[in-house]
């Protein structure tokens, strides 16, 4: 069926997008009204072009909706993929909005390109890297390095040393996040066959790099912080990080899982911490 969380990733587009629109006016640059609202509709309509070509192309023996006909099945396709052309066409039309208001420079062009091949790589054969054990990583580099960098240099111009330092740890618990998805899926990803990346590297390897994705993550932030930049609310999700790791590991070693409280706790760590980040950079 169709998944639930679609309509959540758009909600952390919005997130990471304002995020990286807001990391030039904490380096002192006036926010500019127009590149923001244009550069907002276009990275929702990319997201939404993703999740609905990804549906489009699903195998036909996956139902989208419960009990449908082969009938119902083409209609809802047909729809969905009419709708996505209309999305696409509507996000570059915008992106020319942008070129010809002096606002797409070639920094924030370079992301836009990068945005438009990871939403048909993802979904369209045949790459489609969603059945290739690659959708997970596409997902996280999208919502997390792709679009705070497209908000960013709509309103910079130009790459900034502290954005490295903001969308890298936050693509490592994006990636975390996916990968607790994994988990929570993988009975119905066996039933069907799905190639997720939890299912292409397995649970022994999974776990562990689940771990370091949040260290690796945190340990950046410290590092941002000690360079000068004060960035010290993303520390306020590290409780979650933690609880997110023990549920984790103590499923690992075969205890009785609690799949609610973990995506919780692992949306909570990516989720808040990007909105406490940004918090900070608009109140400065």
């Amino acid at each position: 069926m169709i998944k639930l969380s679609r309509p959540l990733h758009l909600l952390l587009v919005a997130l990471t997008y304002i995020l990286g629109a807001s990391i030039p006016a904490y380096l002192g640059k006036p926010l500019n009204i127009l590149a923001f609202w244009l550069g907002f509709a276009v990275v929702l309509l990319a997201q939404l072009s993703m999740a609905l070509l990804s549906e489009v192309f699903r195998p036909h023996n996956e139902p989208l909706i419960e009990d449908e006909t082969p009938q119902q099945q083409e209609t809802l396709r047909n729809n969905m993929l009419y709708i996505s052309i209309a999305t696409l066409t509507s996000g570059v039309f915008l992106a020319y909005l942008l070129y010809i208001n002096q606002i797409l420079v070639l920094s924030s062009f370079i992301f836009y390109l990068s945005s438009f091949i990871l939403v048909l790589s993802y979904a369209i054969p045949p790459i489609r890297f969603v059945n290739r054990g690659f959708g997970e990583l596409i997902l996280a580099a999208h919502i997390a390095y792709i679009i705070p960098s497209i908000g960013f240099t709509l309103q910079f111009n130009a790459n900034h040393r502290l954005l490295i330092f903001i969308v890298a740890p936050l693509t490592a618990l994006a990636l975390a996040y996916f990968l607790v998805d994994n988990f929570v899926t993988f009975s119905f990803d066996q039933k069907y066959q799905r190639v997720t990346l939890l299912r292409q590297l397995g649970w022994e390897r999974a776990v562990p790099l689940h771990h370091s994705l949040i260290v690796f993550a945190y340990s950046l932030f410290a590092v941002a912080l000690v360079l000068g930049y004060s960035i010290w609310t993303a520390f306020l999700t590290l409780p979650f990080a933690v609880l997110q790791i023990i549920l984790l590991r103590y499923i690992s070693l075969g205890g009785k899982p609690n799949w609610r409280l973990l995506s919780s706790a692992a949306l909570a760590v990516f989720g808040l911490t990007t909105y406490f980040i940004t918090l900070t950079f608009w109140l400065r």
